[in-house]
């Protein structure tokens, strides 16, 4: 069984639903701090570095895109789980592109939401001391093969769940073409309202995160993504 998510930040702006979630998700293990105001959001992220973060996109003060926009600039790799009203199909591609993990739109199921949150903290790994079974190798980039964890240099990279999924692919052949298909089942598994064209997204933020290690993530039209060791 996963383990409960240790932290989490509930951002919303209507006090009903924030205390009733809140109430339930704490009944169910979880240790939740909340916040109602969007302006206020991003300092509260930064301070309590949760483990996954609830957001709503109609905040008061600053919405819930631009707060997320924001943590991700800043760096914050946190996974984020929408909750909203908006549910159109354009609405979901703007959320994905801004940085989310997952779109839930309201009213929405509270087992399906601990479903979800579950899902997301699986994806991404904690942080072991040290990577205890070798996984792939490829320019000091290693998988921990049993948690999934991926490391640089003995040090711990910082990736969103979906990043990490395509780096994990990727580094199942290193220096050869992956798929755009190929990722997406590993980026997106069983997920049918997202089209594939999100993969372009996943890996913009991945080549980003790559940069301190010299490790390029270079497009190849008509067949795909390959990783490439640093020249020299």
């Amino acid at each position: 069984m996963v383990r409960p998510v240790s932290q989490v930040l509930l951002i919303e702006d209507d006090e009903a639903m924030r205390a009733t979630l809140q109430r339930t998700l704490e009944r169910r293990g979880y240790q939740v701090a909340s916040c109602g105001d969007g302006s206020q959001a991003l300092a509260r992220w930064q301070a309590l570095r949760p483990e996954l973060v609830l957001l709503d996109l109609s905040l008061p003060g600053q919405d819930g895109l631009e707060v997320l926009a924001q943590a991700r600039q800043a760096g914050l790799a946190t996974p984020v789980l929408i909750l909203t009203a908006r549910g159109t199909v354009g609405d979901r591609i703007i959320g994905l592109n801004t940085g989310a993990d997952d779109y839930l739109p309201k009213p929405f199921d509270l087992d399906e939401l601990e479903a979800r949150m579950r899902a997301l903290v699986r994806r991404r790994p904690g942080t072991p001391p040290a990577p205890a079974v070798a996984g792939p190798r490829f320019a000091g980039l290693q998988v921990d093969a049993d948690s999934g964890a991926v490391w640089f240099n003995e040090a711990p990279l910082e990736l969103a769940p979906r990043e990490a999924a395509m780096l994990r692919a990727l580094l199942q052949r290193p220096g050869q073409a992956v798929a755009k298909e190929r990722l997406f089942e590993a980026v997106f598994p069983g997920e049918l309202e997202v089209q594939l064209e999100a993969v372009e997204v996943v890996a913009y933020r991945l080549r980003k995160r790559l940069t301190p290690t010299g490790v390029a993530l270079v497009t190849l039209r008509g067949l795909g993504y390959l990783l490439r060791a640093p020249s020299g």
